[in-house]
């Protein structure tokens, strides 16, 4: 736990201590003089008000684990029924916290009691030592959610962990072809054949380098370059080409086609760039003589441009990750295609970065449409018509009757 949260914790700490306090000691005094003759005391109200202003959830339990009090913030999580706590987790700590005096850990909450989906909170437990009533006091427990910040946590070390595989493949393989090549420096036909090893790993460092920072920038907080109106079919066009050398070697047609002169606002190297690395998916996944399509089309106030391939298709239980850095469906084919598992995660920073989405829909032995939504401009006012919508990166259950080049069941 940081020095930060560490005295967030221990200030909140200290009001339940005195919130509790004040409470207990104002009680025995009303008993002895009267409710008609006390005089109300702010100190306890304004307390308990501090409580209830305070993000983390804050439950005080007594000696018979009864709910003495919960904040808002605590009863908003669900953890809180009546009187009773109703997570057996948090339970355990406090009688834990009765033992030990203090506790922390974290706790996963259910997505049914949550009500938005499984949390994880990090739990700090401390026992309020009483000082007028013999025997153990009650316990407060301080929750603060940290499910994203675990999460990242979670990502940084993959991202590191990848990052140093990822590199020790190509970086190994260039050492190995050089030590090759000098012990084989009386074979010129066996020279050039290893350099042309060389040559090929050299360009897939590079290339995942290169994505690494493109990656970097995208995820940043540097803005975004001034949006401009860019053409759909210059992207398209853009995209088609950088392609075409590689589906041409496996004599992969790449058909364009769909609704013509839409137009966009956004960084046209970035869009070029997330339609390029849909294509050279398609490319590396489909058999040889085989066909791509490209069609764009306008739907609901944004410009939706479909790839299509008749490729392997996408296992249902992949398509929710394909989008995830260094994430690759088949492992096995990694060093065949040349991919560093970074492309699609870039074409849905960029989609996001630009208030759109991708999406993509797949069978095995189908095929798969990946969807990059973007908003259009507005006639005439230079802006988008969509400024801010959600950015998605899901998977699409089945193909929608009006998608753009889907597949249909049945095609080969």
């Amino acid at each position: 736990m940081s020095p930060l949260v560490a005295l967030v914790v221990g200030l909140l700490v200290g009001a339940v201590l005195a919130a509790v306090a004040l409470l207990r000691a104002r009680r025995p005094a009303a008993r002895v003089e009267g409710a008609a003759r006390a005089e109300p005391s702010a100190e306890p109200a304004l307390a308990r008000r501090l409580l209830d202003l305070m993000d983390p959830a804050v439950v005080v339990l007594g000696v018979d684990d009864a709910v003495l009090l919960a904040n808002p913030a605590a009863r908003a999580l669900g953890i809180v029924r009546g009187t009773r706590l109703v997570v057996p987790e948090l339970l355990g700590m406090v009688h834990e916290v009765r033992s030990d005096g203090s506790r922390r850990g974290d706790v996963a909450l259910p997505g049914a009691l949550v009500g938005s989906g499984p949390r994880l909170v990090g739990v700090h437990g401390v026992r309020l030592e009483s000082g007028t009533v013999p025997g153990p006091g009650p316990v407060a427990l301080v929750l603060q959610d940290v499910t994203e910040a675990r999460r990242l946590e979670a990502v940084r070390r993959d991202f590191v962990a990848n990052v140093g595989h990822e590199l020790k493949t190509p970086v190994g393989a260039l050492a190995l072809l050089a030590e090759a090549i000098e012990g084989a420096a009386d074979d010129p036909e066996t020279v050039q054949r290893f350099a042309k090893r060389i040559s090929h790993e050299a360009d897939r460092l590079a290339r995942l380098v290169r994505e690494l920072i493109d990656l970097s920038r995208l995820q940043g907080a540097d803005p975004l370059p001034e949006l401009q109106p860019v053409e759909v079919d210059t992207i398209i066009a853009e995209a088609a080409d950088r392609t075409r050398t590689a589906a041409n070697a496996k004599g992969i047609a790449i058909a364009v086609g769909g609704q013509r002169g839409l137009v966009v606002r956004g960084v046209e190297p970035q869009l070029a760039t997330a339609l390029t690395n849909l294509l050279a998916n398609a490319v590396a996944y489909s058999p040889e003589g085989t066909r791509i399509a490209v069609a764009a089309r306008a739907r609901s106030g944004f410009a939706e441009v479909a790839v299509t391939d008749r490729g392997i298709g996408i296992p249902r239980t992949d398509r929710s990750r394909v989008f995830e850095r260094f994430y690759r469906v088949d492992q096995s084919r990694a060093s065949s295609t040349g991919g560093t598992g970074l492309g699609l995660a870039i074409v849905k920073h960029i989609a996001s970065n630009h208030g759109g989405s991708v999406t993509v829909w797949s069978e095995e032995g189908l095929g798969s449409t990946f969807t990059l939504r973007i908003p259009l401009m507005s006639p005439g006012t230079g802006t988008s018509e969509h400024e801010q919508v959600p950015a998605g990166d899901g998977e699409d259950d089945g193909a929608p009757a009006g998608r753009v080049g889907a597949p249909q069941k049945g095609r080969t």
